[in-house]
């Protein structure tokens, strides 16, 4: 049978096979697994500079969100209100009270982070139990492999673990309050009776803006060789700059 040529595209790493070319990165690392490495790089370097690349981002970034303003004051995750209250923002102001819409907006962002961080022992455990084969399949896949895979693996947790959380931070910086006042209003001006889950959109909203934040620091590192901070992630992500 005739040999077709597969480049595996890491650099000096080819294969002579029968069969059609490698093309997903499950392969790939079940190639790298076989040979134990690539350009002096073990497998267990280029796991761990993964997990360091997973952790780092991570830990900046629930850090911002939890400082003070770090929902408010962050464009990629501010939580603005949900269509279903937009109309209750814009009657609010129409009538002089553009200062409670701004606090409830407001206490809605502080709620999300002073809840977030709940979300750092479950992607420490999520990072902790990846594989090589996980860890080679983020480091070759495309731009957001990293945050599609935490995605898979902690939202329905994170979920979970914030929802609790953030119906005890709404009452604990005065949101819940605020937006019944805010409700009772609107209500009365407009002759109508909502009474929407704050607690679920803030949950929703507050993991929302987690993984936005991954996705800005995985981003970072896999195009800005300069975000590469140690020798460990210089070299990894090295493997990456050539597929």
């Amino acid at each position: 049978m005739k040999k077709i040529y597969l480049p595996i595209l890491l650099s000096g790493l080819f294969l002579f096979s029968g069969c059609a070319e490698l093309q997903t990165a499950s392969q790939v690392a079940g190639i790298l697994n076989q040979v134990g490495g690539l350009n002096g790089i073990t497998n267990a370097q280029i796991s761990s500079g993964l997990k360091e690349a997973l952790n780092l981002g991570l830990s900046e970034g629930i850090l911002k969100l939890g400082q003070k303003g770090g929902f408010s004051n962050n464009a990629l995750a501010k939580i603005l209100l949900p269509e279903e209250l937009q109309g209750v923002e814009k009657t609010l102001r129409s009538v002089g009270l553009g200062s409670l819409a701004d606090k409830g907006l407001k206490l809605l962002n502080d709620a999300a982070e002073d809840a977030v961080v709940e979300a750092a022992p479950i992607f420490k455990s999520a990072i902790t139990g990846m594989s090589f084969q996980d860890a080679t399949g983020i480091l070759m896949g495309g731009d957001n492999a990293a945050t599609n895979y935490l995605q898979q693996k902690t939202s329905a947790q994170l979920t979970a673990a914030f929802q609790p959380k953030v119906a005890n931070s709404l009452g604990k910086v005065g949101a819940d309050k605020v937006w019944s006042q805010i409700i009772t209003k609107y209500n009365a001006i407009a002759g109508k009776n909502i009474n929407p889950d704050l607690n679920g959109y803030v949950t929703e909203q507050a993991v929302k803006g987690v993984f936005n934040m991954v996705a800005e620091k995985e981003a970072g590192i896999r195009n800005n060789s300069a975000q590469r901070s140690t020798d460990l992630l210089k070299q990894v992500f090295a493997l990456q700059d050539k597929k």
